[in-house]
């Protein structure tokens, strides 16, 4: 689990990047569960890489399969009016 931040310090934010036809690419202080509440051991990294195409034989992470399957996915945020 990582370290708590010092007081006053605001929480550090969690990053998610959908990588083209590739991973969920995760940064920041990361607990990772499954649908049971039990945790999958990360080690204490602070970057993941999560499965998207379902063939990885290390899901929910990524194990590079989306390459040899030929997963394609390239979204994009749509862009957002101003607020």
């Amino acid at each position: 689990m990582p370290a708590p931040n010092e007081p006053g310090e605001p929480p550090a934010a969690v990053k998610i990047k959908i990588v083209d036809s590739g991973p969920l690419q995760v940064k920041g202080p990361i607990e990772l569960l499954d649908h049971d509440g039990r945790p999958y051991p990360t080690n204490g990294r602070r970057t993941l890489f999560l499965c998207r195409c379902g063939h990885s034989a290390t899901r929910p992470f990524c194990d590079g399969s989306h390459a040899r399957v030929g997963f394609e996915s390239t979204e994009r945020a749509a862009e957002q009016p101003d607020a």
